[in-house]
């Protein structure tokens, strides 16, 4: 692809990324700092259950961080390449490797280790660095309509339910 000038654009210019929300918060500024998610997701286009799926994770995490983290943390916003990043980070002890390691589904009556597991199930892709100097968990969504919508996959859902 072309620009005006007749030359190929940079790499940045096709990788640019733009900064939405960049924050240090502690725990009396998860809520403000929930709300300032929601809003700056919903700017960069994700909408109805993606949108509040996207804000439960990323308030799990923050969530985390203060719970789990040292009491604090810091929160980056931006979206790149069609989608919308969200690392949070805090200076805690880290996470250990069997945690970090499992997929599996929280036991339903477990108190606690629903933060992660739901992070990741709600979300297009999560990214968990940990170490004894702290941990940084970064979550990511496609922005646009999910898949299956907006293509003809649902039409031949439908038309295959109906013939039987």
């Amino acid at each position: 692809m072309m620009n005006d000038t007749g030359s190929f654009p940079s790499v940045a210019a096709v990788h640019a990324s733009v900064l939405l929300l960049a924050r240090a918060f502690a725990h009396g500024e998860v809520t403000r700092l929930r709300h300032a998610v929601a809003d700056c997701a919903a700017a960069a286009g994700l909408t109805g259950a993606r949108l509040d799926d996207y804000v439960l994770a990323v308030n799990e995490l923050i969530t985390n961080a203060v719970r789990h983290g040292g009491g604090q943390g810091r929160l980056r916003l931006w979206c790149a390449d069609q989608l919308l990043h969200c690392a949070v980070s805090d200076t805690g002890g880290g996470i250990a490797t069997d945690r970090l390691d499992t997929r599996q589904r929280p036991d339903p009556d477990a108190c606690g280790g629903w933060g992660l597991w739901l992070a990741r199930q709600l979300t297009d892709e999560m990214v968990v660095e940990s170490g004894p100097g702290g941990t940084t968990v970064r979550v990511s969504a496609r922005l646009g309509p999910p898949p299956g919508e907006g293509d003809d996959a649902g039409t031949v859902r439908e038309s295959v339910a109906g013939t039987g």
